[in-house]
């Protein structure tokens, strides 16, 4: 593929840095000196220093050959300005966008849902955006997720399946520590499969041979319903989230807040039933932020407070809740302050922080799940230049690995082929398989076969990952 990348800042370095390893053919544009000299000493690629929304520099770098432009400049208007001038002269190419306005997103969004038929066929997106990528959205989403799933560490979930990927540790108390893979299921009945082993800061893709010792961390692909059942099997335990409290009344904590609180239902029902209002605490230091607070969610309890002040979190009894959520815009606070909550008694902790880097000093502090602001971002614009056929990507452990759910196509190398045939240790390892009809994923094992249609979801090391999807869906 060649992609047009305009905007060197942290997202778009990223994103060629991935490219790049992909073998494709990228160019980056950026109008600051300093930003564009830095990423020409990161990047092997076309790197160049002027203005990315005019029509001759993008010619200039070939985006008349282009299969996607994407536009992560620190200025909304440049990034939304440049996809409609593209595709006003290209309008085949694939134009992705990255907007931090708030309101250019929901007004966006719901003007293309509202008049969905002819945006779907008669025009082109609103100002040739084929897909907007807010930051704000994608982390609070990510939160959320966290927060259904128990906040148990980072897990990934699957549109309508049951199955699950979490990330647990194993403790030196565990049934699992001193064992092999292959003999795992000695130990239990349980349904589950391995995905991925950090040990000591490596990650890799597992086999039978596996050790697993105390301290290693698993990423575990299981039913939902079996995760507090694997949890015990690993030495821990799943504790119920009876009290919440959201630290931090900015943009994603108000996104979350939205989403844990139905606007015609307070009473906390997308994770307890039953559960009273008072069981959710907003808090932030700022008097307006926590004003808006208490207008937009009138039955939780907001208070404007400084969440590291010891005496107050005592007096409130914030001490004793289940999990903090810290959404402050200080991502270095958010890490800080998750630790310092759960060492006075707060039972688990989420914190916001930027990019990936600082997933694992989150982890070594205390922090039971970290979502990477930026990393986020880059996950949603790599799944929707994957083409058609992924679905989605994820990337876990530092970017190390990816999670991919594709569907297969009739063309593919590994089409009408059982997984005992195409297995290739230490690359790829397909977890699980819905086929045409159905609406659940299973696991898989050897003797799966791989058919056109079939919806699979696999894990690769990061840079065999679109040489393995070729040989799912043919691209």
């Amino acid at each position: 593929m060649k992609i047009v990348i305009v905007g060197a800042g942290f997202t778009g370095v990223q994103l060629a840095k991935l490219l790049i390893n992909e073998k494709n053919q990228v160019a980056i544009i950026d109008n600051n000196e300093d930003t564009i000299r830095h990423a020409s000493n990161q990047l092997d690629c076309t790197v160049l220093c002027a203005d990315g929304n005019n029509l001759e520099t993008l010619e200039s770098v070939g985006v008349a050959k282009a299969d996607a432009l994407i536009c992560v400049t620190s200025s909304d208007e440049v990034n939304m300005i440049t996809c409609s001038l593209v595709d006003n002269v290209y309008p085949n190419i694939l134009k992705i966008a990255r907007v931090r306005n708030y309101a250019y997103y929901v007004n966006t969004a719901n003007a293309q849902k509202k008049h969905s038929n002819e945006f779907g066929s008669k025009h082109r997106p609103l100002y040739g955006i084929d897909y907007m990528i807010h930051p704000d959205v994608e982390a609070a989403d990510a939160i959320v997720k966290a927060v259904e799933n128990g906040a148990i560490g980072n897990v990934l979930t699957f549109d309508n399946s049951q199955l699950e990927i979490a990330r647990v540790t194993v403790n030196a108390e565990s049934a699992l520590d001193g064992i092999s893979l292959k003999d795992i299921r000695t130990k239990t009945e349980l349904k589950f499969l391995v995905a991925y082993v950090e040990k000591q800061g490596e990650t890799s893709l597992p086999s039978g041979d596996t050790a697993i010792n105390a301290g290693d961390t698993l990423g575990i692909l299981a039913e939902k319903n079996d995760i507090p059942s694997i949890l015990a099997l690993c030495g821990s335990q799943q504790k119920p989230l009876k009290k919440v409290a959201l630290i931090g009344a900015g943009r994603i904590g108000t996104i979350v807040a939205e989403k844990l609180l139905p606007e015609k239902n307070y009473s906390f029902t997308r994770l307890f039933t039953g559960r009273a209002s008072q069981d959710f605490v907003i808090i932030d230091n700022n008097d307006s932020l926590a004003k808006a607070s208490a207008v937009k969610f009138p039955n939780a309890r907001v208070m404007c407070a400084d969440a590291s002040d010891e005496n107050f979190l005592r007096e409130e009894g914030i001490n004793n809740f289940d999990l903090a959520i810290c959404t402050t815009h200080n991502h270095e606070l958010n890490m800080v302050l998750a630790a310092y909550l759960e060492s006075i008694g707060v039972g688990q902790s989420i914190s916001l922080v930027s990019s990936a880097q600082f997933v694992t000093i989150a982890d070594k502090l205390g922090v039971d799940v970290a979502i990477p602001l930026r990393d986020t971002v880059v996950d949603s614009i790599m799944s929707h230049l994957r083409g058609k056929a992924v679905k989605e990507i994820h990337t876990v452990t530092n970017g190390q690995l990816e999670v991919v759910e594709c569907e297969v196509t009739t063309n593919a190398k590994f089409e009408g082929k059982a997984l005992k045939e195409i297995a290739n240790p230490g690359t790829f390892l397909v977890l699980m398989i819905r086929k045409p009809g159905l609406s659940e994923y299973t696991i898989v094992d050897g003797n799966t076969k791989i058919l056109a249609s079939d919806r699979v979801v696999l894990i690769s090391n990061a840079n065999n990952t679109k040489k393995v999807l070729a040989s799912f869906t043919g691209n």
